[in-house]
């Protein structure tokens, strides 16, 4: 009986994944507690509450729909190279680089560090484009 091996890029994928909930948790972050009436995470509307969020809350919130539109192209990505049978360790250290700039794009996205931010997320796309065509031949 074969098993198949759970790459470090199958576990970016994963890792990638969870990044939108990280950004969600960042922007409720101090406030859970709090009752909504008093400025508090509201569960009962969490979306129109996240919207009406300003500054590094609001920041959060995009930098989440933002790592939401950023993971179908990664997901495929790493499918492809995986079928096309892409170097594993080229694939694993790509799909790395991609996880850690999303996680600088979030840090930079949050902080306000515009021009950072734009910078980090042209890199992580080229990362992921990159995965894409490191399997072909």
């Amino acid at each position: 009986m074969t098993y198949a091996r759970f790459t470090a890029a199958y576990w970016c994928v994963l890792i990638a994944a969870l990044l939108p909930i990280l950004c969600a948790g960042i922007a409720k972050y101090g406030l859970m507690r709090v009752p909504p009436q008093n400025g508090g995470y509201d569960n009962h509307n969490p979306r129109a509450w996240l919207a009406r969020q300003t500054d590094w809350r609001a920041r959060a919130n995009a930098a989440q729909a933002n790592t939401f539109e950023a993971l179908p192209f990664f997901f495929m990505a790493v499918l492809v190279a995986h079928v096309l049978q892409a170097n594993q360790t080229y694939l694993d250290l790509l799909a790395l680089l991609f996880v850690v700039l999303r996680i600088s794009y979030i840090m930079m996205y949050v902080a306000d560090l515009a021009k950072a931010r734009s910078a980090i997320w042209l890199a992580a796309l080229l990362a992921n484009i990159a995965i894409l065509f490191v399997g072909y031949r």
